[in-house]
């Protein structure tokens, strides 16, 4: 007897004939399977002496343990990131000794990312010679791909990495502060931080520094205020503050038109004597004063022609750089005490406060001083102007700038020559 089985693929592509397996049981039995030789010795005894051929067709299943998942099409095309880093940085800064700088490596660095990435593109991307590159048209094609990226990278790590911070944070803060500086500049905080709850309370009050109620107080002052955790955020300069208003109606061209004004205090009459001490004018005869509470209040009343208060770099800075206030004197001297963070030790390691008080150094950092005599051009036109030095330029109301909040002044009042 003879006995084969025919093992017929199906689903391959109408080959199945072509892809036939034969196995002859008594040639080479050893390479059937399993599952087919009990069948084949069923078969062997129902037909006995006869030669059958059995023909068994079956699909073929791909198992996971045998497939092999081809690689991602898109990821392979993409160049790698090192390259695109220097890429970007070089467009950015327009040049490859400045990129260097930036990313901590050498020149020679940049420069062969920068060709291996060209390679890959088979393209240019720099436009060579001159001071400056210049970005190719395939150049400007991937930068803002490029630079799009990487901002998303930087604000999905920043997310992944930043404290959990949810809840509600309790502040108190200078009043002139809080009005003049922290609320315009509040929405980058809640922006960056959403889930966290404020409460802001206007006071300069050091008491509120051993309340359970407060998480963290910005206070002016001198510091030294016992066994809590304080923190030195700007020194202050002082100089007088009125509205253009008031000027045109009666202009301050010199320390003796100071009598005809009334003068605005925000305090017991401290800072006005300081200032007043540094333009040698201590004597100076007063007209009337009005005293309050605070240098929000007198910088309010500056602002609707009340009379002449003292401004400082912090609060006052904005104000003088939107025209809604002048300085008309080119005199600044540093302020008595200073503006600090500070918070009850207990709470100082906790995550929504430490954001809270890196996001106060943080953006005094990044806040650019104004020019505060820009406004004053049109306002104090009968001011002859300063001659030029070579340290110093010439401005229409003579009001110098003062120095960055990183940089304050720490010595005593500078004075400047002033018409008294």
């Amino acid at each position: 007897m003879r006995r084969s089985l025919h093992v017929c693929r199906r689903g391959t592509k109408g080959r199945e004939a072509d892809r036939n397996r034969r196995y002859r049981r008594q040639d080479r039995p050893d390479q059937c399977s399993p599952g087919i030789l009990p069948l084949l010795n069923l078969l062997g005894d129902k037909t006995s002496g006869k030669s059958i051929d059995i023909v068994i067709a079956f699909r073929v299943r791909k198992t996971h343990t045998s497939e092999v998942l081809p690689e991602p099409r898109v990821s392979s095309r993409l160049p790698p990131l090192n390259p695109l880093r220097a890429f970007e940085a070089t467009a950015r800064r327009g040049s490859v000794s400045a990129a260097a700088r930036e990313l901590n490596v050498t020149h020679g660095a940049i420069s062969h990312q920068i060709r291996a990435l060209e390679l890959s593109f088979n393209a240019p991307l720099f436009e060579r010679g001159g001071k400056r590159l210049r970005l190719t048209p395939q150049g400007a094609l991937l930068l803002p791909a490029v630079t799009h990226a990487f901002a998303e990278i930087a604000a999905a790590t920043a997310a992944m990495t930043r404290p959990a911070t949810s809840g509600e944070l309790r502040i108190t803060c200078v009043p002139a502060l809080l009005s003049f500086w922290m609320i315009p500049r509040l929405h980058q905080f809640t922006e960056q931080f959403p889930d966290v709850q404020l409460t802001l309370v206007a006071s300069n009050d050091e008491v509120h520094l051993h309340s359970p109620d407060v998480d963290v107080c910005l206070l002016y002052g001198d510091g030294n205020w016992g066994d809590c955790w304080a923190r030195l955020w700007s020194r202050l300069e002082l100089f007088p503050v009125a509205s253009p208003t008031l000027l045109n109606m009666r202009p301050l061209r010199s320390i003796r038109d100071l009598r005809d004004h009334v003068m605005l205090h925000g305090d017991d009459g401290r800072e006005w004597n300081t200032w007043l001490a540094a333009a040698d004018a201590a004597d100076l005869q007063r007209g009337r004063q009005h005293f309050m509470s605070d240098a929000r209040l007198s910088t309010e009343g500056a602002l609707h022609n009340q009379g002449v208060a003292l401004g400082d770099t912090i609060t006052a800075g904005s104000l003088i750089a939107r025209g809604e206030l002048i300085a008309p004197f080119d005199l600044t001297v540093p302020a008595n005490d200073a503006f600090f963070v500070a918070c009850r030790n207990e709470v100082r390691a906790a995550p929504i406060v430490r954001v809270f008080i890196d996001w106060l150094f943080a953006a005094l950092e990044s806040d650019p001083m104004p020019e505060l005599q820009t406004s004053a051009r049109t306002i104090i036109r009968s001011r002859m102007p300063r001659p030029e030095g070579p340290d110093q330029k010439s401005t229409a109301n003579g009001f110098q700038p003062v120095s960055s909040p990183k940089n304050r002044r720490l010595e005593g009042p500078q004075k400047r020559k002033i018409k008294s």
